[in-house]
């Protein structure tokens, strides 16, 4: 299985110092910031855009944008994204009529590509050829849209589903992920954690970021054992 990587979700951040909290996510053991971009089409809440990537990028070098797209028509916004410094590009498979195409396009300006489902999409949604295309799965684990919901357990067997069949992919769990819930979510062959309240509101979040890594590595050896 692929290495543990934590992703700090900015959402649940300070915007107004958004550069700075980036950099203590970094300097506390995250590997990747989370970047949800929303629209206001595809979910009813507004955040950032490429612009505010772009700043992020230039003030903090070498950063690694997880960007989750929770936008309709994600073929439009793959060039704004690239040229803002994204490093992954997840697209909602729920947004595209044409997914592997779209992966074509994402790789084509050097984005490794991600697919999400959200929690009434199945992961057989998910084609062998789609997820063999993509670099990383994204399970959603609350409705996209907006921070601070709680986690939806019903959708963890989806994450055991596709490790199943993809056992070397990053797979992503994204909402209402913590020290209580994350290990579930390794247990089922997550490796990639989305946090973001649990992290930014937490006294000590490199502690945090500390016990999410540690809890994915001991399922993955615990997997590896079986």
């Amino acid at each position: 299985m692929p290495r543990a990587i934590i992703s700090p979700s900015v959402l649940a951040s300070d915007f107004g110092q958004l550069t700075a909290e980036c950099k203590r996510m970094i300097k506390g053991g995250a590997e990747w910031l989370h970047m949800d971009v929303m629209d206001g089409h595809f979910v009813p809440n507004i955040t950032m855009g490429a612009p505010i990537l772009s700043c992020v990028s230039k003030g903090v070098p070498g950063i690694f944008m997880d960007c989750h797209m929770m936008v309709a028509e994600p073929e439009k916004w793959v060039d704004d994204i690239a040229d803002a410094g994204g490093s992954l590009y997840c697209f909602h498979l729920e947004a595209t009529s044409d997914p592997l195409s779209l992966i074509d396009q994402i790789h084509g300006r050097n984005m490794k590509a991600g697919v999400a489902i959200s929690p009434d999409t199945p992961s057989t949604a998910i084609t062998d050829d789609l997820g063999e295309a993509a670099d990383m799965l994204l399970v959603m684990t609350v409705y996209p849209g907006r921070g601070g919901q709680k986690f939806i357990e019903r959708c963890v067997p989806k994450v055991s589903e596709l490790r199943t069949r993809f056992p070397d992919k990053d797979i992503e769990v994204d909402g209402g992920v913590g020290p209580k819930t994350i290990g579930v979510c390794a247990d089922a062959g997550s490796n990639v954690i989305v946090a973001g309240t649990a992290i930014f509101g937490a006294s000590n979040p490199e502690q945090v970021i500390s016990v999410l890594k540690a809890t994915v590595n001991e399922a993955q050896a615990r997997i590896a054992r079986k």
